[in-house]
């Protein structure tokens, strides 16, 4: 440490007494020498040289270094006299520069002499460490070498710009033959302890080969790989015979004792060999992780050789044995001695019923299922990442298909167990409490398919999982078609066609063709299970791009799958609202075919709209309480039966002809009741009351109140016939001379006064504007709030005074 301070001042000192030439020049003249370490491009190697110019003078390097220090000292005697007796302020600057010269040069002498020092104690320690190092080595005096290997190579180091004096290159290479020889050697000691041929030598290691470890550690690194390669190929040469192809042990029902084989091994290896081996180099993993490329190997080559002979059950069983095998290994190793041992991360997802947004269970402690039909394994906690997964599981990947064939096997049977159960058990019993629950076979069915990812991607993030979920897709669009829309009740008319015995009846709770309760509660459970399939498929997708290789993503897409379940929704929502539409369809028949000429007086509602209103009392709370957990479809429904009833309402309102004055002030309150029921239709019957949406809300207004202003139109007086007219195109938006030849045709008017009409109405309309269309559909726009509002006090107040 001293040594190193010394040379660190003194390069110091060099650097700030630089002189340039004819500084040096003028000190010469003034102060003349001949001594060699007065000399500004002084030389401290060949200085050396000239004090010791063969081996043999070295013996005297003591006397010579004490001659230096005592000079050294005298120089510093000197200088301090000069100092001394140039202190007084009077001086002049000669004087001064003349001290300044005279420091200058003894500090020029003291540099030199330190640098020379130094590098003769180098020398010295270089010199004596070789011979020392040859001599423990022929000893084999590994701990002493270990030592003193590492000291000489280090001054050595500080040589490196000398190595052009053949002394300086004489000492280096005796350094280098050392240390191939220490390597040499050290390798025969290990194979004298180790033979690669016959048994293993009894009894623990020596300590002379612990210490050879430690020179190992500072020699050429093959020399420490080739010691590991032969320790690990002689301690594992008994597993490659007990376990060759041709033996009974050797087959995958057997795999466990493999594993067995090698715990063993590591108990005895760090009982025996724990201490011989320095701990950085992790012999124990080292071992582990050559028996596992081992091992993969040659259960690669026995699979092959009898691939006719595995069976699912067999191959799951070795699977589940191998991943467990490898968790042990995380558990006790780290991984260091592996170079691909990463394995991507998944993210802990928040809890759910979902089973793909759930914890998966780590790959070395879940049992992998050996019987179909296992659905019910409790959930383990997601462990850290495993650096051994898969290096040995590898080699099973190439027999994948037999797991993937069985999988096929076992959802057909699944799926026609659902069947069965389903015809056997008949639906689930109404239950408007718990609102619409999911068929229990759809939780079963994908809880299995977790399952099935799961095992599979703890093997295989390739080609295998493309192929499962190719299964997985035709099984979800099988339960679609077999479990969901096998089940929804058929309708029993076609195109909502009626009996001719019911279309005229008027009375409350007049027999219909419609669904019953449980046939109600089936179609909303067949839709909400429907729209759990749907989110969950969702999942699915996303949990096996996750898993599978970044290059496969793209072939991964139930795109078509969540469509068919989407189709299912839509027809389930169709039925209901055909069912409805259907029971409604008697009561709209006998509004057109009562006599509204003879309606003498306005009453309360008529039958008709009260067996409307019957109808929709009777399903709906029904559907409503059994969509409460996906009320979105609820509002669908609404939407749906809003926009179909609605204009089949106008249309039979078109059919009621001729009307009377009363019979249409009559229809306009039957249209004002019906509008009100609508309005309410999402909350009717609840206790809860709840807003209805707006954009049924909306249908419903924009809808009714074009029957209540038809029916105004008709409650005109038709003369004068411009006023009629033009009250005609104030009301109707959506005026066009086929909603006005219904409209006189509802008032009774003959064809030969209509004529005039309809001209007059063609000559009275706007231009419509470039690129519209007429239509007397409900594509109509809406009302403003303003005459909406205006609209309704009128009609109230026609209303009350009717009534």
């Amino acid at each position: 440490m001293m040594e190193e301070e010394e040379l660190e001042f003194v390069e110091e000192l060099e650097a700030v007494l630089q002189l340039t030439p004819e500084v040096q020049l003028a000190i010469e003249q003034v102060f003349p020498s001949q001594d060699p370490l007065d000399r500004a491009d002084f030389n401290a190697v060949e200085y050396i040289n000239t004090l010791f110019p063969t081996e043999q003078s070295l013996a005297n390097i003591d006397e010579v270094v004490n001659k230096i220090r005592l000079k050294i000292r005298r120089l510093d005697d000197n200088i301090r006299t000069v100092v001394r007796g140039q202190t007084n302020v009077g001086q002049d600057g000669r004087q001064v520069k003349e001290i300044t010269r005279d420091i200058k040069q003894l500090d020029h002498a003291k540099r030199h002499l330190t640098t020379s020092i130094t590098t003769l104690n180098h020398l010295h320690m270089l010199a004596g460490g070789v011979d020392s190092l040859e001599a423990m080595t022929r000893r084999r005096q590994y701990g002493e070498v270990a030592n003193l290997l590492q000291g000489v190579m280090n001054v050595l180091e500080h040589f490196h710009k000398y190595m052009g004096i053949p002394q300086i290159r004489q000492l280096s290479e005796r350094v280098k033959a050392a240390q191939t020889e220490l390597g040499q050697q050290i390798l025969a000691d290990f194979e004298e302890a180790f033979p690669s041929q016959g048994t293993k030598r009894p009894g623990g290691p020596s300590n002379v080969l612990r210490d050879a470890c430690l020179v190992a550690n500072i020699l050429d690194p093959r020399i420490k790989q080739e010691i590991i390669k032969k320790f690990i190929k002689q301690h594992l040469s008994e597993y490659l015979v007990l376990f060759q192809e041709n033996q009974d042990v050797a087959w995958l029902d057997k795999i466990d004792r493999r594993y067995a084989w090698i715990k063993r091994q590591l108990v005895d290896y760090e009982e025996k060999y724990g201490r011989m081996f320095p701990r950085e180099w992790c012999m124990a993993e080292r071992i582990a992780v050559e028996f596992c490329h081992v091992t993969r190997a040659e259960l690669a080559k026995i699979m092959r050789t009898r691939a006719k002979e595995i069976e699912v059950k067999l191959l799951l069983f070795a699977i589940q044995r191998t991943t467990n095998f490898e968790g042990f290994l995380a558990k006790r190793f780290s991984g260091c001695t592996l170079t691909d041992g990463t394995l991507k991360k998944l993210e802990s997802p928040p809890p759910s019923t979902n089973p793909f947004l759930e914890d998966e269970p780590t790959p070395e402690m879940e049992e992998l299922a050996t019987e179909k039909g296992d659905l019910d394994q409790p959930k383990k906690p997601k462990a850290p990442d495993n650096p051994f997964h898969g290096i040995v599981s590898k080699c099973f990947e190439p027999h994948l298909y037999v797991y993937i064939e069985s999988q096929d096997k076992n959802l057909g049977e699944l799926i026609d167990r659902f069947v069965a159960d389903f015809k056997a058990q008949g639906p689930p019993k109404p239950n408007t409490d718990e609102g619409g629950a999911v068929l229990p076979s759809c939780a079963d069915l994908f809880v299995y398919y977790k399952k099935c990812m799961v095992q599979c991607s703890q093997l295989s993030t390739g080609e295998p999982m493309i192929a499962l979920t190719t299964i997985f897709q035709k099984y979800l669009r099988e339960y679609a078609w077999k479990i969901l829309s096998g089940n929804l009740p058929k309708t029993t008319t076609s195109s909502g066609g009626l009996t001719i015995s019911s279309l005229l009846k008027e009375k409350e709770g007049s027999e219909v063709a419609k669904f019953t309760l449980e046939e109600l509660c089936l179609i909303c459970n067949i839709l909400s299970t429907a729209e759990y399939c749907l989110a969950t498929t969702q999942q699915l997708e996303e949990k096996l791009k996750e898993k599978v290789d970044v290059s496969l993503i793209e072939r991964i897409n139930l795109t078509g799958e969540m469509d068919t379940f989407s189709t299912v929704i839509s027809s389930s929502i169709q039925l209901l609202v055909q069912d409805l539409d259907a029971a409604c369809d008697p009561a709209l028949t006998a509004m057109s075919k009562m006599q509204w000429q003879n309606v003498e007086h306005v009453g309360d509602q008529s039958p008709y709209v009260t067996s409307v209103i019957l109808h929709i009392k009777q399903n709906v709370p029904i559907i409503r309480d059994n969509l409460a957990s996906t009320r979105k479809y609820f509002t669908q429904f609404c939407v749906k039966f809003a926009n179909s009833f609605i204009p089949k309402f106008i249309t039979h309102l078109f059919k009621c002809k001729p009307i009377s004055m009363v019979g249409a002030e009559q229809l306009l309150l039957d249209t004002h009741s019906l509008k009100m029921v609508l309005l309410d239709l999402p909350s009717i019957s609840s206790q809860v009351v709840r807003k209805a949406p707006a954009s049924y809300t909306k249908i419903v207004v924009k809808g009714m109140t074009r029957a209540e202003m038809i029916l105004k139109v008709v409650m005109a007086p038709h003369e004068p016939l411009v006023v009629f007219v033009d009250n005609y195109i104030k009301l109707l938006t959506d005026c066009n001379t086929e909603t006005f030849q219904k409209i006189l045709d509802m008032k009774g008017l003959k064809r030969s006064e209509q004529s005039s009409m309809l001209e007059l109405l063609r000559q009275r309309l706007p231009a419509p504007p470039s690129g519209a269309e007429s239509s007397g559909s409900l594509s109509l726009t809406a009302p403003t709030p303003e005459q909406e509002s205006s609209r309704i006090r009128k009609l109230e107040k026609l209303i009350k005074k009717r009534l």
